[in-house]
Formats: structure tokens, sequence, C-alpha cells
């Protein structure tokens, strides 16, 4: 390599690339690392933005600073070529040779090609509207130090001095013409002007323009970068991240329908869920195994190749072309390795979205599929959230099952090699405590099924008490209840408490496992008479935290493993529950029946065309093996176009035979056949089933509008009368359930629904039972014996004076079909409705009643809930900006103040402790070295230059944080007292460590439990003290998201990083500490890298917050939508509405899917960016290295320790950057909760009833 760049150069061997000639820079050192880097950079950067999605509406010119930023690009693309013409001029044209400056010149013209296409391109795009991405901006400024310097070389050589030489003053002029045209792409940048208003003030998105596509049609180094996602975070910086719609669409291989299709490939009923899984998606997460093993490998070479350079830097007998192939390998270890662990963890996620997509769609599908054996509703809500979550887990899981040994077996190679046999003592103790920690791990997943299972009971409990609360509030039940919720969140909280506590058992034994094992290490290899030096005790250090790694975390992946199986066992629970089979029910029971039989028999419809319904030996039950009440009909035939009238006492089997009917029961046996079953049929239920939505439409439910259609609904229905006191008239939003509506008017509602559908059959369970006696009769006849008249009825109810025009009565009793025929026949034997019932009917539809009497009461009583628009349901509201303080300060109380301090203190003893034992270690092993010292042939006491080979600069791995670099004086000699006198301190402040560690265990876990329970109580607390009103607005789904996600961030995630975060606090101040008195002077270097990761994880927060709050807004819906399709379920099935409802949870989970994927893009987009910088530093010291070197000037000990300090202070800045980010992320869980526990209106407490 020297005789290359000799030749390229011009210069001697020995001197290859000088970097001063005379009073300036070399120029060879200008072209090559001044010039043609920064262009190389410029190409590459560039290339990221050309497929960046033009605006399809985009049609306004360009405003004239993108036109003169274009200009001058395209102009400098155009004079690097010129500048190429002198050369061929006789020699003294250039200050360089030919090959040096055609290769200057030829990478300067595609660098500035390659930024024209990128400039042009983001003109046409959404960047049109501002100046573009600053980066590149900047990066296209970076040769301009070239320029200059290379004009100051033709300066000093006198180029326009006579005699005037054309070749030299040509290339003056080209020079001075490209630094005048940078000055204008310069000026363009900073003055975009135009026609349009102020490019500050615009909207990033249009409200007419859908946002761009996520990632699909952009280059590979555009995916790399993340460059495709400058415009979401250009939204997010701007605050305009306010509605799901804003944020970038899904890549088609994420979008749901993609997903579903691909997943019913390998899905038919009764089959694995695992196994489904595995032929949708399995294969390309396998592949993916592959990025982990390089990642992995990359993980030991970057040490070596730090090794190797320190020593070509101690040595100095290696030629100069090591030392660059070296600091070279190096970068691009750190950029490639980098770059892979960034896409594989992107990639993951990915593949763990589909699989998200691909469950949370196959679960709602078998919600709609559900027969009458049906989970509760909180127990559905439960596999919605929080098992699925768990079960995808394995994804991340299941390449570190095998990745964690594998670190294991090579780091123990390496131990071998440096401490021999003497390792064994460490890893037996490091073994004996596995089986500890495995049981352990099985105690807490024991533990995590206890409280899953008490989770389930407090959400279903919740979700009962929101269902009821009207009844509640009226009953005065709210502490009761309140108190039984408190008592499931007290069981629940038991089982965390155990949880949290053995955590800290598995934190203290495995963060004080370094230094027990270090010390059994050591005593060991001392006892068989070998000698201690810092090249084994350090290295034997670096390796022993890299052992501790895979140990410490192969636990926790075989727990999440054991958890993501529990999760898919209760899921295929689920998922395994017997279906509704039409096909199955309407068909006869033909197996031990004759051939004949058969062909009369076994098929769907009646055998004659004017049947519309018949029941032949039909035995009907509400549980698949009969042992709930049966229902038994003999033999029933309904002609098309009958009235019949179904009566009895209570509980007699009305509702079941009309259940047996629409499908809703187990058939045992026997034959029930319906004509036109695939048209569905009118349902109105017993108890009504109302959406949140307006009057009209659920009314239409789904159905197009006819308006003389809808009119003669109303008026059918007896509506009109309701609908002109309300706010909005059918356009009111009416609550959940229909809870701001009397049982009259949702019982209308239905019944209205069911008549706009135009169904052939209708089944009507007691739709008069709710109104009062003149309603009734509007509702018979305008409605039953009007607008129904052609159609096929079966009417439920008590009233039978209404059923004297009925064509057939049915009289049930106790489940059996004992009597059918006339009214005349069967009236008489109904016992009459005594009187007092009757009279008491006339005032059970309270809200009718009210709107005759006194209109302005209701209608003002309307208005108090809701708005002139008749808008009830409020979007969710969402904060903006960073998490305010006063939540940090909630949380802090929620812990309490007392232990919260204790917490602090102990993190910093700990971290205290943690120091004094490595510059313990750095004092004893000084003391070995100033004995050896004349032994030596180079003594050094700087960790760095202590000859570590093989693979000794493992020190300057990470895991190594806390290198000693305190220059202590010499010592006595090493003999076997002070060998025991050092091991005893040594051991002394490792017991200390550890005493400190267990502490601050033990008081983390205690703190998150003690704010786990307050943040649940405070809730429960407010909103059972709210007024009905907020529960008329807010849907239950939106409730329970609280009570369930937003509960459990709070229990477990938000602690896990939290815990994090100060760990990586407390270990950056402890670094700083020891880099401050070891090493002042790269103190230096802190600035400007604060700088830049300040604003790196500014310009990211700024996105995540407002992603992770559009995340849980859009988790709410797809509760609440799975919540309502389970209580409506059988109005879905009769009406053919289910299609409609499931693309409707397409939508709802392609909203949310869209704030997962944007979220966990630009977490990648922060991670590449603080890999890449710590890379970038890291490749900075090794070259400033080489150049000291080159001038005789390099201490190849303060490089190496540079070295060192510089990967484990970036990797700790990124630790605590992303910790910091995600623990933000978690606190919108606990602003959520503070919304509710300090916003809710409450309901006056301990004041007496004030009655006009």
């Amino acid at each position: 390599m020297e005789r290359l760049l000799a030749q390229l150069c011009g210069s001697s061997a020995a001197w290859p690339l000088p970097l001063w000639e005379g009073d300036t820079t070399g120029h060879c050192f200008t072209q090559l690392v001044l010039s043609a880097l920064p262009h190389a950079l410029l190409a590459v950067l560039s290339a990221c933005y050309l497929g960046t999605p033009r605006s399809p509406d985009y049609i306004l010119p360009c405003s004239p600073g993108w036109r003169l930023r274009l200009a001058a690009s395209f102009l400098l693309s155009v004079f690097p070529l010129l500048d190429l013409l002198p050369v061929a001029l006789p020699p003294g044209a250039g200050p360089g040779p030919i090959g040096l400056e055609v290769l200057a010149g030829c990478v300067a013209a595609v660098a500035w090609i390659s930024h024209s296409l990128a400039l042009w391109v983001l003109a046409h795009s959404p960047h049109g509207h501002s100046r573009g991405p600053l980066a590149l901006a900047l990066v296209a400024l970076l040769p301009a130090p070239a320029l200059v310097l290379t004009v100051l070389w033709h300066c000093q050589r006198g180029t326009l001095l006579p005699p005037l030489l054309p070749g030299p003053v040509a290339r003056l002029c080209l020079l001075i013409l490209q630094l005048a045209a940078l000055l204008a792409y310069a000026l363009g940048w900073a003055a975009p002007g135009g026609p349009r208003e102020p490019w500050a003030q615009e909207p990033l998105l249009p409200e007419d323009q859908e946002p761009e596509v996520a990632e699909d049609g952009e280059s590979w180094l555009s995916r790399f970068s993340y460059a495709w996602l400058a415009p979401l975070l250009a939204r997010g910086a701007c605050g305009e991240l306010r509605q799901p719609q804003d944020i970038c669409r899904l890549p088609h291989r994420l979008q749901p329908t993609y997903l579903a299709r691909v997943f019913q490939a390998h899905w038919q009923e009764g089959a694995r869920l695992w196994r489904a899984l595995y032929g949708a998606f399995g294969r390309c997460y396998l592949a993916l195994g592959l990025l982990k093993l390089v990642g992995t490998m990359l993980g030991f070479s970057g040490p070596l190749l730090l090794s190797l350079l320190v020593g070509f830097l101690e040595e100095g007998q290696e030629p100069l072309s090591h030392g660059l192939l070296y600091a070279l390998g190096l970068a691009g270890g750190a950029v490639l390795g980098a770059v892979l662990q960034n896409q594989y963890g992107y990639e993951v996620y990915k593949v763990t979205l589909q699989a998200r997509g691909a469950v949370l769609n196959i679960l709602y599908c078998k919600a709609l599929q559900l027969g009458p054996s049906r989970p509760p509703t909180g127990e559905a809500l439960n596999l919605l959230g929080t098992d699925s979550e768990r079960l995808l887990n394995f994804a991340g899981s299941f390449h570190e099952a095998w990745g964690l040994p594998l670190q294991l077996a090579i780091t123990l190679y390496l131990l071998y090699q440096q401490v021999g046999v003497a390792f064994v003592g460490g890893l037996i103790l490091a073994l004996l405590l596995v089986p500890v920690n495995k049981v352990i791990a099985t105690r807490i997943m024991a533990s995590n099924q206890e409280m899953l299972q008490h989770k389930d009971a407090r959400v279903k409990l919740v979700t009962e008490l929101l269902s009821g609360i009207r009844v509640i509030k009226f009953c005065g039940w709210e502490q009761a209840l309140g108190a039984r919720v408190e008592a499931c969140r007290a069981r629940e909280l038991g089982q965390l408490r155990v949880i949290k506590y053995l955590d800290a058992a598995c934190v203290y034994l495995w963060a004080a496992l370094p230094v027990v094992i270090s010390i059994v290490i050591f005593i060991t290899y001392v006892l068989m008479g070998h000698q201690l030096t810092a090249t084994k005790v350090f290295t034997a250090l670096a390796l022993v935290r890299m052992l501790i790694l895979p140990l410490n975390n192969f636990p926790w992946v075989i727990n999440g493993l054991l958890e993501a199986k529990v999760s898919l066992d209760r899921i295929q629970l689920f998922l395994d529950l017997p279906n509704h089979n039409p096909q199955a029910y309407y068909s006869p029971d033909c197996g031990r029946l004759g051939a004949q039989i058969k062909w009369l028999l076994c098929s769907d419809p009646p055998a004659e065309p004017s049947t519309v319904l018949e029941l032949h030996g039909a035995l009907f039950s509400w549980d698949p093996v009969g042992t709930s009440q049966e229902t038994f009909i003999s033999h029933l035939e309904v002609k098309k176009g009958m009235l019949v009238g179904i009566v009895g006492k209570v509980g007699c089997g009305k509702s079941s035979l009309l259940a047996a009917i629409a499908g809703e029961l187990h058939r045992l046996r026997g034959h029930v056949a319906v004509q036109g079953l695939s048209k569905g049929f009118g349902l109105a239920t017993q108890e009504p089933w109302i959406q949140f939505a307006t009057i009209r439409d659920n009314i239409l439910f789904g159905k197009t509008f006819d308006a003389q259609l809808y009119k003669e609904v109303l008026e059918a229905c007896a509506l009109n009368d309701d609908l002109s006191i309300l706010p909005a008239g059918d356009q009111t939003e009416v609550g959940e359930k229909g809870v701001t509506l009397s049982g009259g008017q949702r019982a209308r509602i239905a019944l209205a629904r069911a008549v706009y559908q135009e169904k052939e059959l209708y089944l009507l369970d007691d739709p008069l039972a709710a109104v009062d006696a003149d309603v009734a009769n509007h509702l018979l006849h305008r409605c039953i014996l009007g607008m129904l008249s052609h159609t096929t009825r079966l009417l439920c109810t008590h009233r039978t004076e209404y059923l004297e025009r009925a064509d057939a009565v049915l009289l049930m009793e106790a489940g059996r079909l004992i009597r059918a025929g006339p009214p005349s026949e069967i009236l008489p034997l109904v016992q009459a409705v005594p009187k007092a019932w009757a009279e008491n009917g006339q005032e059970s539809d309270s809200a009718t009643a009210q709107s005759v009497q006194n209109p302005e009461k209701t209608k003002e009583g309307l208005e108090e809930e809701q708005s002139t628009s008749g808008r009830l349901l409020q979007e969710e509201s969402k904060k903006e900006g960073a998490v305010a303080l006063h939540v940090y300060q909630a949380y802090w109380k929620a812990v309490g103040q007392g232990l919260a301090l204790a917490i602090l203190f102990s993190l910093l003893l700990m971290q205290a402790t943690r120091n004094a034992a490595d510059w313990w270690l750095s004092h004893w092993i000084s003391q070995l070295k100033a004995e050896n010292s004349s032994q030596e042939a180079q003594p050094s006491t700087s960790p760095a230059s202590m000859g570590l080979f093989s693979p000794q600069l493992l020190l300057f791995s990470p895991g190594n944080l806390y290198t000693p670099v305190f220059p202590l004086p010499k010592a006595a000699p090493n003999g076997s007292s002070d060998i025991r006198f050092y091991l005893t301190v040594y051991a002394t402040i490792a017991g200390v460590n550890s005493l400190c560690t267990l502490l601050r265990a033990v008081l983390f876990a205690a703190g998150t439990l003690q704010a786990a329970a307050t943040l649940h109580r405070r809730l429960l607390h407010r909103v059972l003290m709210a007024p009905v009103t907020f529960f008329n607005a807010t849907p239950t789904g939106r409730i329970l998201n609280r009570f369930s996600s937003d509960v459990a961030c709070a229990d477990d995630s938000l602690p896990f990083i939290l815990n994090i975060l100060l760990a990586n606090a407390a270990g950056l101040l402890g670094l700083l500490a020891v880099l401050g008195s070891g090493l002042p002077w790269l103190l230096l270097l802190l600035p400007p890298l604060s700088i830049m990761y300040y604003h790196v994880q500014r310009h990211y927060r700024a996105s995540s917050r407002e992603l992770r709050r559009l995340g849980s807004l859009t988790l709410s819906p797809l509760y609440s939508h799975l919540a309502d399709t389970l209580a409506g379920l059988s109005v879905l099935r009769a009406t053919g509405a289910t299609y409609r409802f499931e693309e409707e949870n397409l939508r709802l989970l392609e909203l949310n899917q869209r704030c997962q994927f944007a979220t966990s893009a630009t977490v990648q987009w922060l991670d590449i960016r603080l890999q890449l910088m710590g890379a970038a530093v890291v490749s900075a010291i090794a070259g400033i290295a080489l150049v000291q070197h080159q001038q005789g000037l390099a201490n190849p000990g303060l490089v190496g320790l540079s070295l060192s300090y510089a990967l484990s202070l970036t990797g700790l800045l990124s630790g605590l950057v992303s910790s910091f980010t995600q623990t933000e992320a978690m606190l919108v869980s606990v602003e959520r909760l503070e919304e509710y526990t300090c916003d809710l209106p409450q309901e006056p407490q301990g004041q007496p009833l004030q009655l006009p």
C-alpha cells in the first residue's frame, strides 16, 4: 500500500502521504482525505434520497432557492471534468500527478451528479415545501476546505505571477468558480423563498393528501439509513402527528389484508397456531439467523483489530499499510456490525408485526365464528392485548436461545487461552447458579400464570362494573364493587410482588457474579503457582464480563420462551372453541336414518316452498353436553307470511326457541330447516344491542340509505317524536350499548334496524315489553301488522291481547312446545295478565312518557350531555409535546419520596463501590508491574501498553467500562502475604458492592410495586366517582385500555426500562469520574459528542412521543370493537354483517399497525445513527493515531486507552438515550392514567340531594 500511495502521490515510500508541504497541507492529503472522502460521502448520502416518493399533486414550480441549488450542483458536476483538461498540458499545469487529479476529479463529478439528481427528486417531493434535509446540505459544503487549501497552494506557488502558464491559471479560475458555485449553493439553501407561504408555516401533509408509503420503492441505501422516514420525522418535529392518518402507510407486506391472505393459506380449523405462523412467516424469520450469526462474530472481531492496531503503534516495526488496514478494518467492522445488528432488529420486528397482524385478525375472526360457548369479554380482551404480545416476544427470544450459547463457547475458549484451567473454578461457580436461576425462573413463570388469571378476573370484573355502572350508581354500590376490584388487584399484586422480588434476586446474583468469579479465578491461578500480570488480569476481567452476559440473559430468554408458550396455549384454547357452523346446524342428524328418509330430510331448506321454517324432533341446549335446560320441539312448521305468537310463563323457553332458530344454541339432535337462510333474517333481541354511533347509523346498519324506506321505518317504529326532541335528530350519537336512551327507545331502534334490513323472516323477542300500551299498539298495527305484513314473523310476548290477530300461537312450558294452534284455542290457556301489571306497563317507557308530557325537560337534559351537533362520542384526548414534569412528579410520589431517595442513594453507593473495586485492582496490578519492571523490556503503567494480545485487547471492549488509569507509586514485592492482603481488600470491597447491589435491587422492586398499587387505586377511585355522563360519552374499550394495557405497562414494562435507565445513568457518572481523574484531555471530546447526541435524540423524541400516544389511541378502538362484536354477535350473524365488521376490524388494525411499525422504525433510525456516531469517533481516533505515528508523536498507551473509552462512552450514551426515550414513551401510560386520575369530573360527595 505504501508503494501504491507513493505512486499515486508522487512521493517516497517512506513518506507516502505527507501531511505538510512547506507552509500548507500536502496536496495529496488534501485531494484524498479532504476532497475525495467528503465527495464519496456526498455521493452515498445523495443516493439515499434518490428513492424519495414524489408528491402526486405537486405541480407548482420549484422555489428560487431550490432552482439555485440545482443550478449550482449541475455546475459543480461539470467543473471537475473541465478541470481535467489542463492536466493533459505540459508538466507544471497542476499541483499533483495525473493519476491523483483524475481520481479526485472523477469522484467529485460523480458525487455532484448524484447530488443533482437527489435535489431534483427532493424538490418534487414533500421536501419541496421546506429546505430539505439539513444533513445533505452540510455534507455538500464539506469539500469547501479542500478548495480553499488548493487555492492557497496556487497563491503560495505564484500561479498568477509572470510568466503566466495557461494550465495552472485555468485550474485556478475553475477553483474560484467552484467556490463561487458552493457559495451560491449555500445561499440557495439559506433563502428558499417562493410564491407560496413561508415554508416553516406550511403543513407538511395537506389534508387531502395521503401520507407516503413506508419503505416500498426505496433504494437499499435509503433502507439502511431510514432516509424514507424523513417526512414522518419532519411532521413529528413540527407537531403535525395528530392522528393515525398522519403516519406513513404500511408497506405491502405488512398490510393486514395481505397478512390475512397469507396466513389463511396455512390455516385451517383445528390446526395448531404455531404451525400456521411458521408456514406463513417462519422461513423468513429463520433466515434472519444469518444476520444474527454474522453480528455475533463481528462482536469478537472488533477487540482483536484494536489489539492489532495498538500492537502496531507500540512496536513501530510494521509497515504503514498494516496500520491503515487495521484502522480501516476497525472502522469497517464497526460500521458493518452496526448496520447488521440494526437491520436484524428491524427485520425481526417486521416479522413480529406480520405475526401480530395475523394473530389479532384470526382472534377477531374466531370471535365472529364462536358458538354458544363463549369466553367472557374480559378474557377475550386479555387475549387480544396481553397474550398476543407475550406470544410475539418469542420472535426476539428464539435466535437469542442459540446465539447466547455460541457467545458463551467462544468466550470460554478465549478465557482458557489466557488463564488455562484456572477458569474452571469460576465456571463451576457460574454453572452452580444456573440451577438456582432456573428454579427462580420456574417460580416466576408459575407466579406469572397466576397473575394472569387474577388479571383476567380483575378486567372481567371491571368490564361488568362498567357495563352496569348506571345500576351501580343508582344503588350506591360503588364502594362495595370497588372493594371487590381492589381485592382482585391485591391478589394480582401479590403475585407481581413475588415476581419482582425474584427478579431482584436474579439481578443481585448476576450483578455480583463477575466479581466473585474473578476472585475465584485469580486465587486458583495464583495457587497453581502462576504469576499474575496486567495482561492476564485485565483480559480475564473483560472475558468474565463477556461470559456473564450470556449466562445472565439465557435464563430470561428461556423464561420469555416459556411465557410465549403459556400465552400460545391460552390463545390455542380460544381458537379450539367450537364454531358456529350454519351448514351443520341447519342440516338434520342423518347418521342413523334410512336412505329414503335421508333423501327426504337431508336438505337445508324445507321440503315445501311455502314453508319458511321447519323443526322436527329438535333438541337444543345452551351447552354442548345438555346439562343446562333443554328446549325440545317435536314438530313445528311455519308457512310463509304467518304471524306466529309464542307465549308461556317466565323462563319457559320462549327466547331459547328464537335463539335455537337463529343458530345460537347447540343442536343436540333433530332437524332445523330455514327457507332463504343465506339472506339472513331480522332479529330483535330481548336485550337490545345498540352500537356507539348515531341513531341513523344504528338503523341503517351498513345498508344503503333509502329516504322513503327510512321514513316509513321511523313512522312504523314510533321514533319520529323521539327524534324531534333530540338536539341533532337522527344524527345524535347514543352511548355505548345505548345507555343514553330509555329501554323503550333502545327496543324501538333495534326493531327499526331489523325492519330496515327488509328480510323475509323476523324473530321478535318481546319488543313490546319496554313500551307503554299506546306505543305497543302503534308498533303492532303500524310495524308488525303493517310494514312486516308480507313477511314471516315469530313474536314472543307476555301481552296476549296483541296476539288475537296472529295466525298461530305456540305455548311453551319448561322448554317444551306443548300446544300449537289458532289464538282462539291457545290464548284462553294462558293466564291473564294481572291488571296491576298492565297499569304499570303504561309507564315502562319513561322516555316516551316524558317526551309527551314534558318535552322541554327531556330536551334540556339531553342538551346537557350532548352538544348541538349531536356528537356524544368525543375523540380520545391526546397530549402533545414532551411528557410533562407533573407526570414524573406523579410517578415519584407514587413510589414515595423517602423510598425514591433511598433507591437513588443505593444506586450511587453501588456504583461508587464498583469503581473502588476497579481502582483497587489497578493499584494491585501497578505494584506487580513495579516489581517486574526490571524484567520487562518496555515497562509502562498504562493498561493499554501492557502488550495485551491474543486477544488481550478485549480490555477495550465495551464490557469493560472502568479500566483503571490512576498512576500509582511502586510498592513492596509480591509475596504471599501481599497477595493475601490484596485479595482480602478486593474481596471486602466486592462484598460491600454486593450488599449495595442487593439493597438497590430490593428497594427498586419495593418502589415500583408501591407505584403500581398507588396508580391503580387512584384510577379506580376516580373512575368510580365519575358522573354517568362520562360513561355515556366514553366507550368501555377506552376505559378498559387504561385498566388493562396502561396498568400492565406501569406494572412491568416501565419498571424494566426505568431500571436500565438508572443503571446507564449511574454507569455514565462512574465512567466520567474515572475519565476525569485518569485522562482529562479525553473529556474535550465530550461537549461536541453530547451536542450531536442531543440533537439526534431530540429529533427522535419529538416523533416517538406522539407515535406512542397514537399507538395507545388506536388500541382502544380495537378493544371496543371486539367487545362490541361479542355483545351483538347474534344480530351480526342474523343480518349478515359479519363481513362488514371484519373489514372494520382490518381497518382499525391497519391504523394500529401503522403506529407500531412507525415506532419501531424510528427506534431503529435512532439506533443506527447512535451506532454510526460511535463508530465514527473510534475511526477518527484511530486515524489521528496513524497520523501521529507517522509524525513520531503517538503514545500507544494513550491511544489504546482513548479507543477503549471511546467505545465505552459511546455505548453508554447510546444506551442512555435509548433507555431515556423508551422510558419517556412508557411514561405515556402513566400520563394516561394521570389524565383520568386528575381530570375526570367527579360526583359531589357527602352533599344532600337537592330536589326542586
